[in-house]
């Protein structure tokens, strides 16, 4: 039982004992710092975590980075087909594509069947993380070389716009909102690949490019599309109406748009492209080289051509090409085809001049030339087509009548096959030469040489 004292007289009631020293409060025992000791920092005292690996760092950084990272896969993957491209009919980069989009259909398979939050696949649970990435990099890749080899087939408004139309299918697979409708975008990207693929590899292997060639290209992209479908309701990964929305709409339907581009002419004529063509007062052959006469323009330095055609009666404008085509192509026929801007009827065509080519996959391409005579004034236009009217290049010109009376004096550019295709047309001698005598229209092929 404890009881209360009474407080000492003088001292108020109420007023605590002061509490016993402590052992550590005793000056015996404390520790005198030195001199010239800093006061300790009060943030030295937080507790600080522990600093991870450096793969778990390059995981947080992607985690914050997401978009950069796939732009920077894509991009890279864009960047390494154009510096490793090789020609259209390259054995080697046919069979790397192949193997590109077998990668591309078994990871988007795996995707599926291994969606975010599974198990991951045994074989590859130390870089399924990274399968984002790799996905990224073979669509860059694709469809880099796709937009390149139908790039050099381009030719006029349409076919530029069918190319504006595939980048911008490859930007929208890097938009969140195209990545939120799930496999939609990416199917029809897959799509576009495959039927790209055997869209310029079946020209090459059967040496002929039309219709019923590129039908044929469809025909296989849409039997890859069912087969990716048949194994996904075989694994009971997606019911029937998954596999319509998400698979079957946008595989077949991206086949479908592109067979209609090719109807109505906006599909490029993959493989064939034009490497070099121009206008001329004259053309003359020579054994392997072909001499162009044309006026040069001092203010104009890069023309090797008369795209300024100065023209007097019984002068002929001579359009002169060469196209490219892959090794063992069949002969096709093009068609040459002259436009003029008349002054009340519009565009109106002048003449059409067929030419039957027989390429040897010349690096450099098959030459050939055509003329019309006596060209009128005004804006003309030179159209290149294959036999079904796939425009496969145009180049425009301007006619003037030329008043002056003195002697001509002409340029010559040598077109030479003979040399390696980075000096082809880089030469012009800088003496001026008399126009050549005019030459004939272009012969039969089976008469010319490459």
């Amino acid at each position: 039982m404890t009881s209360a004292t009474s407080p000492t007289p003088g001292e108020p009631a109420g007023t605590p004992e002061p509490a016993p020293a402590n052992a550590s409060s005793n000056p015996s025992n404390a520790v005198i710092p030195p001199a010239d000791a800093r006061p300790a920092d009060p943030q030295d005292s937080t507790p600080t975590e522990k600093t991870g690996s450096v793969m778990e760092r390059v995981q947080e950084w992607r985690k914050k980075n997401e978009l950069v990272e796939i732009a920077a896969f894509f991009f890279i993957g864009f960047v390494y087909d154009v510096v490793t491209l090789s020609r259209i009919d390259d054995t080697l980069t046919m069979v790397q594509q192949g193997v590109y989009l077998l990668v591309l259909a078994t990871l988007l398979l795996l995707e599926q069947r291994h969606p975010e939050g599974a198990e991951p696949p045994k074989a590859l649970v130390k870089v399924w993380r990274w399968r984002e990435d790799a996905i990224h990099f073979f669509y860059g890749s694709l469809l880099s070389s796709y937009t390149l080899f139908f790039f050099k087939s381009a030719s006029g408004l349409t076919a530029f716009m069918f190319l504006l139309i595939m980048f911008g299918l490859m930007v929208s697979n890097e938009l969140p909102i195209f990545r939120q409708l799930g496999p939609v975008v990416r199917v029809g990207l897959f799509s576009l690949c495959v039927s790209m693929y055997f869209s310029y590899v079946l020209p090459v292997i059967i040496g002929k490019a039309n219709f019923w060639v590129f039908l044929l290209a469809q025909v296989l992209a849409g039997g890859v599309i069912y087969g990716v479908i048949h194994l996904l309701r075989r694994w009971n990964i997606v019911d029937q109406v998954k596999a319509l929305r998400q698979i079957a709409i946008p595989g077949f339907g991206v086949l479908a748009a592109l067979l209609l581009f090719y109807v109505v002419r906006v599909v490029p004529p993959v493989p064939l492209a034009v490497t070099f063509s121009g206008i001329y007062h004259g053309v003359k052959k020579e054994g392997g080289a072909y001499h162009l006469s044309h006026e040069p323009r001092w203010w104009k330095p890069w023309q090797k051509g008369d795209q300024d055609f100065l023209v007097r009666p019984g002068d002929k404008a001579y359009y002169f090409f060469s196209i490219f085509a892959p090794k063992g192509f069949d002969w096709y026929t093009v068609n040459v085809r002259w436009y003029h801007d008349h002054p009340d009827k519009g565009w109106t065509l002048v003449s059409t001049v067929p030419l039957s080519i027989k390429n040897k996959g010349i690096e450099r391409g098959y030459r050939s030339f055509a003329y019309n005579s006596n060209p009128k004034p005004g804006d003309w236009l030179v159209v290149l087509e294959t036999a079904d009217g796939h425009e496969i290049s145009r180049l425009s010109f301007e006619v003037e009548q030329d008043t002056r009376t003195e002697p001509r004096q002409f340029a010559i550019f040598t077109h030479d096959p003979d040399k390696k295709p980075d000096k082809v047309g880089s030469k012009v001698t800088d003496k001026p030469e008399p126009a050549p005598q005019d030459m004939p229209q272009a012969v039969p092929q089976a008469q010319q040489k490459p």
